[in-house]
């Protein structure tokens, strides 16, 4: 029923005549309506005008009469019962101007004719419809027309015969009836001469005349062709009124059906701006119907807030203007729900181009506007966060530092990165490194939010903006604050995970004037605190820039290196425990600079991985040492070691494979040294790599196991052939509680366990052989038999045999320090003043005393109050080695206990530190 009313609504509103308001091309012809989006079949430009007079009184004539019935198909004129009034008018004429009556042979025909005009007319309008239709129309045509007018005819010949009516009088009111029929019939040429014949062939038959059946008979003949000619006419209009009714009955079902659908409406409104008409969908919408919002003002159904001043404006200008506007964006006035639709519209005027209101369309702008927000939030959000990310935090900057007055450009960047965030998001997964981000932007956030901005550049990085001048001390306060918050633990997926921070902080102006300036700097002074040990703070100093120049300039000293022939590969031989026999060396890189010298690689290394170098120095190391490893005999192999950059290149079986091919050597003689993190993100690849370069058959080595991300999946899935205990685990094994030697006594196992061998790095000193032997390695590598030979040292000690021989110092000791102290020893109620030249956790050793015993116990007093009890193991003239009774740290310049402070020393001593 709804569905009903709204057609029946829309067809009232659209269904309208053409008017002069209405948009034409420059032939003339009607076009699609910019608003209502309806459009007409274009008609010639030719005789437009009568075509449109025409359509309308054929709409009166086409209309269905009070019964319908006949009359419906255009048979007989409705507005014929004028011409039967004209007939009966024209009979009181006559009988006044002749001031008689009509004799009876003429009063009969011209009654009957009277009657049975208006007689007929309406029998069959009362008879409805019929089943013969062609009899039926030949019948109402023939009762209707032609017999009237014949009778009339009759009549009026019959009147003049008498000699009552004379011709003149006679032949003006045939002329008068013919005209007035010819005006109601002149949709129907053939009926025109049919009632003209009925009328004049009467007088012709009473009075044969051979010119007037010539005329007739010309008149019959002319008014065929024209009758022919007419209904070309008429069949051509026809199509076009039909295709006209076709197409507006589909404009009107589109819109209809685009209303219901709610892909869009329609509304107007009068000259007041008060609505005279609105789709009923978005009045249901609005919570209202249709009848109720009429003679509403238009702005009603719009929620023009203060978000909307500018749209009000905008809408309110159109209306006062009587302009057009297009698209323009409002809120609906729908409570509880935020729905924005875009409406446009354009004056309506009358035929006299009076204004007579607005006629506009509407769009549902919801979802496109949540889109626009969500595409503005992401263009200034982080997705992850919801922290401002990169380019807001940008234009932050950008719009402090350019402000026009210079104490208002003041402002504090800190630049924030993780510590340790990659092994959590390596270990646990992306999706676990997600919700830890999120964790830390949140504690960000309610850490510094309320005195700055917080926002996150990507990956871990975050960084603060705080505007306004801010001391550095309250900077220093806010960092510590910071770093302490994010390095508290987090719950990330059920487990417990620990990440610190660091930070550095540039201000402006005075650490730059310029948003990238000051960006640099921060980020300078980033790299700064995390050289210095991570989890801490640092401010820009200028000389980072020199630190920068430097790292720069090693980078294109190393980029110069690689072609230049700089690097160069030593190796250092792996021992076989059980023949004491030299197996097979490690390659180890080397760097001497032409002006610097030797440089470390843990200085270079680092910066090749961080730069990208690292796989071109990989694939120069191996097909290098795959080149001296044919020079050698055939029992010995060698091992490179592959980054997990290289071993993420997919081309890296090509290159070992082309390695092996020219240096003509077997495949077996070579080994990788991979360490576990390219077990990291293993989505598969990691398994195939392997697979491949067994099958090319090369050996694999597991380096640094235990240092890592160690797990036993690891091994399970990796089919190496050695595994590599690191040298941490064989430093201080030998020392009184140390748990390194079971950690690689169950290393030596599991090896065992898996048919792998083992080989010990590290190894310096005898006890520490002793040890690693006893704990079942299978191989050694260390100081204790050879430190890395060149190439050519290599190639010479080969050619001397392969027999090896441990040389070096029995005893591991701890690393010494070189310490200038002023300390006291005290024996047997003596004091002696003695100084420290260097120390070690477990000893020192002391001048300024001569000729002491070995094994004399000392008090020995340190300026700070540590006391700790020290004996003597050797003498020689006025220096002196010491032993510890228990081990001592040092704090900075103050020695302190490794295992808290002695209950002599005063708690809260400054030099004093528990180290636990």
């Amino acid at each position: 029923m709804k569905k009903q009313v709204s057609q029946e609504r829309a067809r009232r509103r659209f269904a309208v005549p053409v008017t002069q308001s209405d948009s034409v091309d420059e032939s003339g012809s009607k076009v699609a309506d910019p608003v209502m989006g309806v459009a007409t079949v274009p008609l010639p430009p030719e005789g437009e005008r009568r075509f449109h007079d025409r359509r309308r009184v054929r709409r009166r004539e086409l209309d269905p009469g009070p019964a319908g019935g006949l009359f419906k198909r255009s048979w007989v004129p409705r507005s014929w019962p004028v011409v039967v009034i004209i007939m009966t008018l024209a009979l009181f004429v006559c009988i006044v101007v002749t001031a008689s009556l009509p004799p009876v042979a003429a009063a009969l025909p011209l009654g009957l004719a009277v009657l049975t005009g208006a007689g007929m007319q309406v029998a069959f309008m009362a008879i409805g419809e019929c089943d013969g239709r062609r009899m039926a129309k030949y019948s109402a045509i023939g009762l209707t027309i032609v017999l009237p007018n014949l009778l009339y005819g009759f009549g009026l010949t019959a009147w003049v015969s008498s000699g009552g009516l004379t011709w003149p009088v006679a032949i003006a009111v045939m002329a008068c009836l013919g005209t007035s029929a010819a005006i109601c019939l002149r949709r129907f040429p053939t009926l025109i001469y049919t009632v003209s014949a009925s009328l004049w062939l009467p007088a012709i038959i009473a009075f044969p005349n051979w010119s007037a059946l010539a005329a007739l008979a010309l008149a019959m003949l002319i008014t065929l062709v024209v009758a022919k000619r007419q209904a070309v006419i008429d069949r051509y209009e026809a199509q076009q009124l039909a295709a006209i009714d076709r197409l507006r009955q589909r404009a009107q079902d589109i819109l209809i059906d685009y209303e219901e659908t709610g892909q869009g409406w329609f509304w107007e409104t009068d000259r007041r701006a008060q609505l005279t008409y609105l789709s009923e969908p978005v009045a249901r919408m609005l919570g209202r119907s249709s009848d109720d919002l009429i003679g509403r003002p238009l702005t009603d159904i719009f929620d023009l807030g203060d978000y909307g001043q500018t749209e009000e404006r905008t809408l309110m200008f159109h209306l006062a203007a009587r302009s057009s506007f297009h698209e323009l964006p409002v809120r609906a006035a729908i409570v509880g729900e935020e729905r924005w639709w875009s409406i446009s519209g354009r004056p309506t005027f009358d035929e006299q181009h009076n204004f007579t209101g607005f006629r506009g369309s509407g769009t549902d702008l919801t979802e496109k506007q949540r889109s626009q927000q969500w595409t503005t939030r992401l263009a200034h959000y982080d997705s992850l966060t919801g922290l401002a990310n990169r380019f807001q935090l940008s234009q932050s900057l950008e719009k402090i530092l350019s402000m026009p007055h210079q104490t208002d450009r003041c402002c504090a960047f800190l630049l924030l990165d993780l510590d340790r965030f990659k092994q959590v998001n390596d270990t646990l997964g992306h999706p676990a490194g997600d919700a830890l981000l999120k964790q830390v932007a949140s504690r960000l956030e309610d850490t510094a939010g309320r005195i700055g901005q917080t926002g996150r550049l990507g990956g871990d990085e975050f960084a603060l903006i705080i505007p306004g001048q801010v001391e550095r001390q309250s900077l220093a306060v806010l960092a510590e604050q910071i770093i302490r918050v994010l390095s508290e633990p987090y719950i990330v997926e059920g487990q417990r995970v620990v990440i610190g921070a660091s930070i550095g902080i540039a201000c402006s102006p005075q650490d730059g004037a310029t948003r990238d300036t000051l960006v640099r700097n921060a980020d300078l002074a980033l790299y700064a605190a995390k050289d210095a040990g991570r989890g801490g703070y640092y401010f820009y100093e200028t000389d980072l820039h020199a630190e920068a120049e430097a790292r720069t300039a090693l980078e294109q000293d190393l980029r110069s290196a690689i072609s230049s022939g700089e690097l160069q590969l030593f190796y250092q031989p792996v021992v076989s425990v059980a023949t004491e026999e030299i197996t097979g060396f490690e390659a180890l890189l080397r760097w001497k600079h032409r002006e610097h010298g030797w440089i470390s690689p843990r200085t270079f290394v680092p910066l090749a991985e961080e730069k990208g170098l690292i796989t071109l120095i990989g694939e120069w190391a191996l097909m290098t040492a795959c080149h001296d490893l044919a020079k050698w005999p055939e029992n010995i192999r060698v091992a490179v070691n592959v980054s997990p950059l290289q071993f993420a290149n997919a081309n890296l079986p090509s290159i070992v494979m082309n390695a092996v091919a020219q240096a003509g050597i077997d495949p077996s003689r070579l080994e990788l040294e991979i360490t576990e993190s390219v077990f990291l993100n293993d989505d598969g690849e990691a398994a195939a790599m392997f697979a491949t370069l067994k099958r090319i058959g090369v050996r694999l080595v597991l380096d640094d196991f235990g240092t890592g991300y160690s797990s036993l999946s690891h091994i399970e899935r990796a089919p190496f052939d050695r595994i590599k205990i690191d040298q941490s685990f064989v430093r201080g094994a030998t020392h009184e509680g140390s748990r390194n030697g079971a950690i690689i006594s169950s290393i030596t196992s599991l090896a065992v366990a898996l048919g792998m061998e083992t080989t010990a790095e590290g190894v310096e000193t005898f006890d520490e052989l002793e040890l690693v032997r006893r704990y079942g390695c299978s191989h050694v590598q260390g100081f204790i038999y050879e430190p890395a030979l060149s190439p050519e040292a290599a190639l010479q000690r080969l050619a001397g045999g392969l027999n090896a021989m441990a040389q070096g110092k029995r005893v591991a000791r701890s690393p010494r320090e070189s310490v200038l102290c002023r300390v006291v020893l005290e024996h047997g109620g003596q004091r002696y003043n003695a100084t420290i030249r260097n120390i070690s956790r477990n000893g020192a050793l002391i001048e300024g005393l001569w000729n002491v015993p070995a094994n004399t116990v000392f008090d020995l007093q340190f300026p700070e109050g540590l006391r700790v009890e020290a004996q003597a193991r050797w003498c020689q003239e006025d220096k002196m080695g010491v032993e510890f009774g228990r081990p001592v740290e040092r704090d900075g310049n103050r020695p302190a206990f490794v295992d808290g402070a002695p209950p002599d020393v005063p708690q809260g001593t400054a030099a004093i530190r528990a180290a636990g």
